[in-house]
């Protein structure tokens, strides 16, 4: 396989950038009957969630979206304030959150880009007669090359 010298180069780039897309974003979790309500305090949001794991999943989803209709509007995403500096009702938990906005963009992002590729005609011919998607089969190999899992 040949790769182009900038591939590299490129690739350290795109790690760097996803690794500065990590972030813990403190949340406020409040029992009210039977569910939880969270508060994201650093986005300005709000969800809730049957039980413990559900609102923080529920939170997580949450700053995700917002996260990345920021970056899409040209917006900074907020930098995660202390959990010392969250005001907590009486009765409330504090947490973190994990997010990885890269990740969550990516496993979001379900639209399908049209692009051409070319290949020897009898590869075509024999991949259509053994029934083989060539476009999932270079997704496959395209995520396998970029370790994008």
């Amino acid at each position: 396989m040949i790769i182009h010298p900038s591939y590299d180069k490129h690739k350290t780039e795109i790690q760097k950038r996803e690794q500065s897309m990590k972030n813990a974003y403190p949340i406020i979790l409040i029992w009210d009957k039977n569910e939880y309500y969270v508060e994201v305090p650093d986005f300005e949001i709000g969800t809730q969630g049957k039980d413990l794991a559900d609102a923080i999943e529920m939170a997580r989803d949450a700053i995700g979206i917002m996260g990345i209709d920021m970056e899409d509007d040209g917006e900074k995403i907020p930098a995660p304030s202390s959990m010392a500096s969250v005001t907590v009702p009486d009765g409330a938990l504090v947490s973190l959150v994990d997010v990885d906005f890269a990740e969550y963009r990516r496993r979001n992002d379900m639209r399908t880009v049209r692009r051409n590729v070319s290949l020897p005609g009898w590869l075509d011919e024999a991949a259509s007669e053994a029934g083989i998607n060539v476009s999932a089969v270079l997704q496959a190999a395209l995520k396998k090359e970029l370790q994008l899992g």
